[in-house]
């Protein structure tokens, strides 16, 4: 991992990783009136066909050190991540705010497909894997979502930069190798 201070020329520390993902560790409910200024909003840019950004909210997840999400194979963001993985995804914390850089992935595997589907269910949305084993549905989910089956992605993080919002402040930009 490569750690650049951005805030260096106000002679503040780098911020520690490790104290941005207990953060994340900690969670970050979406329900409205849960969080941030009302709750925390992800949010997902992927690169549409012309090559101008495509941004929209997800519901996201932080488990096993990587962000994942679900969508339905026609919504605009499973389009474009079918042909362009890169993908950015943003969200605001209580004490800092994170974008991370990487690559999405869909995920089939049965077992962990059900694992997520746990983990959105623990947090209010009442998904669970669908017959095939490999895919979401639920009686409902966000609009931008599209119909069922939704499929599972997670996002491989090869960069992330992070700005404290409470004191003493900060601002920092981690690389990571290529297993991330």
């Amino acid at each position: 991992m490569q750690t650049i201070n951005l805030a260096e020329l106000y002679d503040l520390d780098p911020l520690n990783w490790s104290a941005v993902v207990d953060g994340l560790n900690a969670g970050f409910p979406q329900a409205p009136g849960s969080g941030g200024p009302d709750r925390h909003t992800c949010w997902l840019a992927t690169v549409d066909p012309d090559g101008s950004p495509h941004l929209t909210a997800v519901g996201a997840l932080w488990v096993d050190g990587a962000f994942w999400f679900e969508t339905g194979p026609r919504t605009r963001k499973a389009r474009n991540l079918s042909r362009d993985p890169r993908c950015t995804l943003a969200v605001a914390l209580d004490t800092f705010d994170l974008s991370v850089a990487g690559t999405a992935e869909r995920v089939a595997d049965p077992a962990t497909v059900a694992e997520r589907a746990a983990d959105w269910a623990a947090g209010g949305w009442p998904c669970r894997v669908d017959d095939s084993g490999a895919a979401l549905t639920a009686a409902f989910s966000a609009p931008s979502a599209g119909p069922p089956p939704w499929h599972v992605y997670r996002i491989a993080v090869k960069a992330a930069t992070a700005l404290a919002t409470v004191e003493p402040g900060g601002a920092t930009r981690w690389t990571f190798d290529g297993s991330r």
